[in-house]
């Protein structure tokens, strides 16, 4: 007598029977999640007040400050808004704090995705003394309030004939606190420490894994920073009001003079705040692909 070891008869279920165990769970893993009207609705809302003010903007920009002063107040573009944009023009010099906003801000932004993955790297997947008592000091210097440190800065810069200038803005912001806890948690999270365990084995040394291995593997991440950063700078106004003078002006800076006189004009103040508005928008769209994707991978992994 001997015992048949082979495998069980696999039982396939009829064509029209509904779907059972594994296969009820496979069918559910494979099926796409769409949203109810009431979702819908709801995203719509959202989207609605959130693109509002940017469409009251535009509306306030092409607007003369009477047509703005009606009741009840005008609801569509009109034909203002070359004339307001040359009245900005005239009372500030926006073309200039463009380009210094452009050239801080791109400045810091760069800076601050490359220092910050570097540390993140270091802190997620490097071994050293007293790592976990720097990281710990790191984030603990984002409890401290920046205006704390003005005076200090500005005795800083004054001493070094800095005063007034562009680098006297720029180079405080090279590293963030905040980008260094950034990067290390998302490392932390998507590099794998096989990978770098096999690079070491194949002979590559730091620096080679860091551009060969960790750049591209932390390109979302670093995608998020530089948009959260440059939008951090362009927007920044008590730092460099402080630090720069009236000839060296950013957006920021430059907006304050801008619809003055006994009434504000406020569609001449609507109009500089949209052309220091567009270059942010601008930005979003060249690094949104990254943004979203790094959003996803983390929201996969997580």
């Amino acid at each position: 007598m001997t015992t048949s070891l082979a495998d069980p008869p696999v039982t396939r279920p009829a064509p029209g029977a509904p779907a059972t165990g594994r296969g009820r769970r496979r069918s559910r893993a494979g099926r796409t999640m769409r949203g109810g009207k009431l979702a819908y609705a709801l995203l719509t809302l959202a989207v609605l007040v959130s693109a509002f003010p940017f469409y009251w903007t535009i509306v306030a920009a092409s607007r003369s400050n009477a047509e703005l002063a009606q009741v009840p107040p005008a609801l569509l573009p009109g034909r203002s808004l070359i004339r307001n944009f040359e009245a900005v023009m005239e009372e500030a010099d926006i073309g200039k704090a463009l380009l210094n906003s452009f050239i801080v801000s791109g400045s810091i932004t760069l800076g601050t995705v490359l220092c910050c993955t570097l540390a993140g790297f270091a802190f997620a997947k490097l071994r050293f003394r007293g790592r976990g008592a720097l990281l710990a000091v790191t984030v603990g210097t984002m409890m401290i309030p920046p205006q704390l440190g003005v005076i200090p800065l500005f005795m800083l810069i004054a001493e070094l004939q800095w005063a007034g200038r562009l680098q006297a803005v720029i180079l405080p912001g090279l590293v963030s606190a905040f980008g260094v806890f950034f990067m290390r948690q998302y490392l932390v999270q998507s590099l794998p420490d096989e990978l770098i365990e096999a690079a070491r084995v194949d002979g590559a040394s730091t620096g080679r894994i860091f551009w060969s291995i960790v750049v591209p593997v932390a390109r979302p991440g670093m995608a998020v920073l530089g948009l959260l950063t440059f939008m951090a700078s362009w927007n920044d106004f008590f730092w460099p009001i402080v630090a720069l003078t009236s000839s060296e002006p950013t957006v920021q800076v430059a907006l304050r003079q801008l619809g003055g006189g006994y009434v504000n004009d406020q569609s001449v103040i609507m109009a500089g705040t949209l052309l220091g508005t567009l270059p942010v928008l601008l930005v979003f769209g060249l690094l949104g692909r990254q943004i979203v994707g790094g959003i996803m991978q983390g929201a996969v992994k997580g």
